[in-house]
């Protein structure tokens, strides 16, 4: 017998942003450029994105709250974008925590760590390694930074203030991710959207799926099952079914949590039918198991402290 998961939801990872402020180089690049990425042209999200829209993607989700994950914020100006955060509207859940950006490497790195800990609201960090030697698929400026020593001390530092932090990098590295998780046993670090599997090729799927397995038999380890059709862009379910069972495999419901990443994810599908791909996948699975993926592990990983239970029952404390 199967259920489908009708219980309230977190999302765990999306974006909001205001083009105006010219905050966002890559966005303004693929405005005035027209320039490509691994996800393919940018055109449709270059648009104002903010709690209002969000709220109109996810309306029939059951959405109770959310983890706003940096934008690529420039980084001229440090700790902006979670000052503009807290300047929005929070009451209905969205961007109730956040996963701040600083350059680990950065020479101020410790200073503005500690700025965004002293943020109730901060609760991770995320400075992304994700290298390709194709610069319109490197979302990193150079290779190598995970072994990095200097990268490596802003990363301690990150751990004494308690801060999870979000890895988001290419299946090539995962050889360097892994050496990097064991280095920091006391460190949580957040697998971004399912170890990025880009290369479709059986060769690149099978290091995919090999680099998955490595990472997911280390404890200090979750992941997110997120944006699986920015690499697989004519996507089905049966595409992206054996994807998310790989996951699961690898990490176990416990480990991980499924999210958005709108309004990225939205270059190739709405945010109902990601969420409804998320929902027959784990039809299978026991209640537990469901209410792990779409609420537990994000609530305990990113300490939102909500109660499932309670918000299923109308009572609302976010």
């Amino acid at each position: 017998m199967t259920h489908r998961y009708d219980g309230p939801v977190i999302d765990p990872h999306h974006h909001l942003w205001d083009l105006s402020m010219r905050r966002h180089p890559w966005l303004e690049k693929a405005r005035e450029e027209g320039e490509k990425m691994v996800l393919g042209s940018l055109a449709p999200i270059l648009r104002n994105y903010g709690v209002e829209q969000y709220r109109a993607d996810v309306v029939r989700q059951n959405v109770v709250a959310t983890v706003h994950v940096e934008a690529g914020w420039s980084d001229d100006y440090p700790l902006e974008e979670s000052r503009w955060l807290d300047a929005l509207d929070h009451s209905n859940g969205v961007a109730h925590r956040y996963v701040a950006r600083v350059a680990l490497d950065a020479p101020n790195a410790v200073a503005l760590l500690g700025a965004e800990a002293a943020n109730p609201r901060v609760v991770g960090i995320r400075d992304i390694v994700s290298w390709h030697p194709e610069v319109g698929k490197s979302f990193a400026p150079r290779p190598g930074r995970m072994a990095d020593p200097r990268w490596r001390a802003g990363l301690s530092h990150l751990s004494r203030l308690k801060l999870v932090f979000d890895l988001m990098l290419y299946p090539w590295q995962m050889e360097e991710a892994r050496d990097l998780v064991r280095a920091f046993p006391e460190t949580l670090f957040v697998l971004n959207h399912g170890g990025s599997p880009a290369d479709r090729t059986e060769e690149g799927m099978a290091m995919w799926r090999h680099g998955l397995q490595s990472l997911g038999a280390e404890p200090n380890v979750r992941l997110k099952i997120s944006d699986l059709v920015a690499y697989d862009n004519d996507w089905t379910f049966e595409s992206l079914q054996p994807v998310v069972e790989h996951c699961l495999d690898c990490f176990g419901a416990s480990r991980c949590m499924f999210a958005s990443d709108f309004p990225v994810a939205g270059l190739h599908a709405s945010f109902d039918e990601v969420y409804g791909v998320f929902r027959k996948a784990a039809e299978p699975l026991s209640i537990d198991e469901q209410r792990a993926l779409f609420f537990i592990t994000a609530n305990d990983t990113y300490r939102l402290g909500l109660s499932d239970i309670a918000l299923a029952r109308g009572e609302r404390n976010v």
